[in-house]
């Protein structure tokens, strides 16, 4: 049954990005593939929580970026990692991710799993991603500041970055401690 459980989120959200995305969207890879890149040889558990109204709060005062959902999709390591999968808004379509901490809750790596914009694809690119490594809760994390900006691709670069500073915030407020 933990096997199932574990992967039944990211069939339904997978199940629900494909019949929702349009005809130029683009499934960069699977829950399971980002879970291997970014937690190899690691068996995740399933470990989502449904925000109280308080934390909304608190999330939204400390990362300045509005809680999409009360529901966050997350998955635990045995070493304390955590792997977030999340949605932001691109420019007019939603963007995927897939978000790893490590056990200090800093940044281990970032990968997009749907990217639905038909501009701004750059957000998938390694080495942009590369820039939130390291990165954590606290950190400023603002576009063409902290962060590149991509050209032809701003909105999604500042919602990718404002979703990864939400999400550090979520993790401190609701797993840290």
């Amino acid at each position: 049954m933990g096997g199932r459980r574990r992967w039944a989120g990211a069939t339904l959200i997978t199940a629900t990005a494909a019949l929702a995305a349009p005809g130029w969207a683009r499934t960069t890879m699977t829950l399971a593939e980002a879970q291997a890149i970014l937690f190899p040889h690691v068996t995740l558990v399933a470990d989502d929580r449904v925000l109280t109204a308080e934390q909304i709060a608190a999330i939204h005062r400390r990362s300045d970026v509005a809680v999409l959902s009360k529901t966050v999709h997350s998955w635990r390591a045995p070493d304390g990692g955590r792997l977030f999968v999340d949605q932001v808004l691109g420019k007019h379509e939603m963007i995927t991710l897939a978000l790893a901490l490590d056990a200090g809750g800093a940044v281990r790596g970032l990968e997009i799993l749907d990217y639905r914009e038909s501009y701004g694809g750059q957000v998938r690119d390694p080495a942009w991603r590369r820039q939130f490594t390291g990165k954590r809760d606290g950190a400023p994390l603002r576009l063409d500041r902290d962060i590149h900006g991509i050209s032809g691709g701003k909105l999604s670069a500042r919602h990718v970055t404002e979703g990864v500073r939400r999400l550090l915030a979520t993790n401190g407020i609701v797993f840290a401690g």
